[in-house]
Parts: structure tokens; sequence; C-alpha cells
């Protein structure tokens, strides 16, 4: 069945202008801040005027020569105003469709549906910008479920209705507490704190001299007391907008298992529905940042393999964004049984392993500190303290390094900074590795590396100075095939 070729909701032209606007301010950024310094106003205007013509005279015939037409197992888009380019995406490459709902969309009753193919190449993708919601859903249910958009007799479907249950399945959302809980120890501070920098410091280029003159004066000429206060509240404030951004985002958070995929919706501006087909992940992991791990608590992610190189920086797809360690397990089993675990003891690293975590980590501070000592005598005191904290450090990855085995499921815990542990299973590992130097062979130890696929060029999962027996039963395991 083909349905008539359809445009996108003209509302489409607005989202158009806008992202042609943000991807092409800063390149005429610094002509626009030389004409300003040189008083060319009128020029500025009348650039202004016909730029903005042009953006909005190309978005509406954008927007009018774009098509797309849905089948029963494909999409076809056309678009193009003087190249016409035809795109067919057959249902059977496509990976996830996800519907996306910012504050305008949801006023006019719109969706944004991202269509991500198995592909390596996201120029193969395809968005549709502005649809109705119920033409997003329409989208959504025939290429992802195949459910055909048919107009039947409608008894017939009343009788169907009545007789079929419709089945429960498991979920799990997120409280405004744990929201809360989230915002105040995740990263999102440090992040905001930057950006205010940045921000501050791109300001003070518009401050007249005289004024920032007048201000430094007078905060330097106030007692300490108030400074003291004055960094307080700042600190406060922008750890509140760290909160309140980590609830915008992850608003009434909540995750779905159906048969072949889970399914994610979140969002309090910005409404989010994305889906995580069951075959692509790779492997389950739980972080707990320094600030979460002595509070008990863990954000859940998945690895995935994927095509989706250049929308997304990140390497892993969250999974919850809160959750109590001791909860982790029977979160899994609910959602996640496929990846279910124990809480049996762990394999640590051997006490011969620990000089390479010190020395790994204060290498390079002890060589700043040699060189102070030679140059500024008198600032040997931070160098000193770094090469202490990194000590630490490596002291704490070789106390939380280890691996476990369970059936088909291998476990690896490592940190950087904050621990992360990992679960994969068998099938899903795609190469392992044993190294050996020197030392390592007379101390009888070895580094595991073993990779997993995920978007970009895959993630390598190491343990550096195992003791060689416990490899040599990972790569027994690994090599086992039934």
């Amino acid at each position: 069945m083909m349905s008539e070729p359809k445009r996108l909701h003209p509302v489409s032209v607005v989202f158009s202008i806008i992202q042609t606007i943000r991807k092409s301010i800063f390149s005429f950024l610094p002509i626009i801040i030389l004409a300003l310094g040189n008083g060319e106003w009128l020029y500025i205007a009348i650039g202004a005027v016909i730029f903005a013509a042009i953006i909005i005279i190309v978005s509406i015939l954008s927007w009018f020569r774009y098509t797309y037409q849905l089948e029963e197992d494909q999409i076809r888009i056309e678009q193009g105003i003087l190249v016409r380019k035809k795109r067919t995406i057959s249902k059977h490459r496509i990976q996830s469709i996800d519907l996306t709902q910012n504050i305008i969309h949801r006023i006019f009753g719109l969706t944004k549906v991202q269509i991500e193919t198995a592909g390596s190449d996201h120029k193969i993708d395809a968005s549709l910008h502005a649809v109705t919601m119920e033409e997003g859903k329409i989208v959504h249910d025939q290429l992802k479920y195949n459910k055909k958009i048919i107009s039947q007799d409608m008894d017939t479907e009343e009788e169907e209705s009545q007789t079929v249950t419709e089945k429960v399945y498991p979920y799990e959302k997120i409280s405004p507490k744990a929201l809360f809980i989230a915002g105040s120890t995740s990263g999102g501070f440090g992040i905001i704190l930057g950006l205010f920098g940045l921000a501050f410091s791109e300001l003070e280029t518009f401050i007249p001299d005289h004024l920032y003159t007048q201000a430094s004066d007078w905060i330097f000429s106030q007692a300490l007391q108030v400074l003291i206060i004055l960094a307080v509240i700042t600190l406060i404030i922008l750890w509140g907008l760290g909160i309140l951004a980590t609830i915008i985002q992850h608003w009434d958070f909540t995750i779905t298992r159906y048969e072949k995929e889970l399914f994610i919706t979140r969002g309090l501006l910005e409404k989010k529905q994305s889906t995580i087909p069951l075959k692509r992940i790779q492997a389950v992991g739980m972080k707990e940042s320094i600030i979460r791990q002595p509070l008990g608590y863990a954000t859940m992610y998945v690895e995935i393999a994927s095509g989706e190189i250049g929308q997304n920086a990140e390497t892993h797809t969250l999974l919850y964004p809160l959750i109590k360690k001791n909860q982790a397990r029977e979160f899994l089993a609910k959602l996640l049984p496929e990846y279910e675990y124990t809480q049996e003891k762990w394999t640590k690293l051997p006490k011969r392993a620990l000089p390479y975590y010190l020395l790994r980590n204060t290498i390079f501070p002890l060589l700043a500190t040699i060189a102070v000592f030679i140059f500024f005598r008198e600032w040997i005191i931070v160098p000193l303290a770094a090469v202490v904290l990194a000590g630490i450090l490596g002291y704490f990855q070789y106390k939380t390094i280890g691996y476990r085995l369970e059936g088909e499921n291998l476990l690896i815990r490592n940190r950087l900074l904050g621990r992360d542990t990992v679960l994969v299973k068998h099938k899903r590992l795609q190469s392992f590795q044993k190294k050996q130097h020197i030392l390592h062979k007379k101390q009888h130890l070895a580094t595991l590396d073993t990779a997993i696929l995920s978007k970009f060029v895959g993630r390598h999962l190491v343990i550096r100075e195992l003791e060689l027996k416990d490899l040599d039963t990972i790569a027994d395991w690994y090599s086992y095939r039934d």
C-alpha cells in the first residue's frame, strides 16, 4: 500500500530559518563586530534584511520541494530546489524511530520524526522536522511495527478490540526526588560554571572601561567576608541551575520494556521519545561518580552498535538517570533480564600491580615537581600536592579494578575518576588480546584488552596488571564455543 506524497507542516519553515541562522551567525560575527567598530550601522541593517529575505525564500522553497511518501515496507523522500534528491529507506534498514517535541512542536501539536538506519553514514538517515503527532505515530508504527494504515468496517475493529486484552509491559519511572538528587550530584554544575565564565569573558569586551574599573574597585574595596559571601551565593545559584537543567532534561523519565526494544520518554520543555532495539545492545554499564559513589547512587547506560556518527558526541546511551546501586540488579531483572547478574565476589588485582598504578599516575606530576624545584622553588608546594592527589587516585584505581565471570556474562569494573562497571555478554565480544612486557612476564602479570561494538569505532575494555592465571581463565572462557 502506498500513500500520497505529503509535505511537512508549514511550521517546519520556521525550524529551517532558525537552523540556518544558527549555523550562519558565527560565520558573519567577525564581519558584524568589525562593522560595528567602524560605525557602519546602515550597512549592517541592509545586509541583515537581505540575508533574512534570502533565508526565508530558500526555506519556503525547500519546504515546498520536500515530500515524503509512506509505503508498507519503506519511506520515500524527495527534496532539493534545483537538484532533486530521492531517497528510499526500507524498514529492514531502520534501527530506530524517535519522536521529539520541543516547545514549538507542542504548541502546534506537532512532532519531529528521526529515522536512524543501520549504516555508518548519518547522511542516509532521515528527519521529518515537523509533522502532526498523528502522522508521526503513523510513520513510527507502520515502519517500526508494520501496522498498516487501513480503513475497514468499524464494527469489525470494535469486535476485535473487545476480544484482545492489552498486554502490560514492565516499566520504571523516575521520581522528582531522584531527579533532584541526580541534578545535585551531576557534573552539570561544572559545565554551567564553565559556560558562565566563558559568557562573562565575552561580555567583558562590551562593558565600558570606566564601568568595569568602578565595579572592580568596589569589589576589591569590600571586606573579605563580603567577597566570600558573594562567591558562595554565586556557586549556589549555579548549582541550582545545574539541578534545574537536569530536571528539565529528564522530567517524567520513563523506560518501558517491549518484546524487541526499550522505549524511553523524557523531557519537560522538549519531550523526547526514543527506542533502543534490544538486538543492538552490546553491553550494560553502571557509572558512579566520585560524588555519587559514597551516597550509593549510580547512572545506568547501555552501549549500542549504531551508525549515528556525527550526531552525538557520547558513545553510550542513557538507560536511567539515577538509581540506588543496590537496586540495579532488580532493575535489570525487570527490564533487561538478559543481563541479570548476582552479587558474588570480584576477582581483584594482585598486590604487585600497585606500583604500576602509582607510577602511571604520578610520573608527570613528579617530572613537573623536578622542573619547578629547579626554576620556581617557591611554588614547589603546587606540584607536590598534585603528586599526592595523583598517588591517591592511583591507589583507588588499583583497589577498584576487577572482573567477574558469570555464565555467558563478563563483568569488568574500572576507574578513571568515577567507578564504571560494564556487563557484556560472551557473544558481544569482538576481540580478545593478552599483552605482556618484560616486567609483566617476570611477575606473571598481563593486560587484558577486549572490545565491543559501539558508536564510532567501538569501545575497548582494558584491565592492566591482571594476574596471569586469571587472564588465562578469561581467555579459556572467551575461546569456548557452544
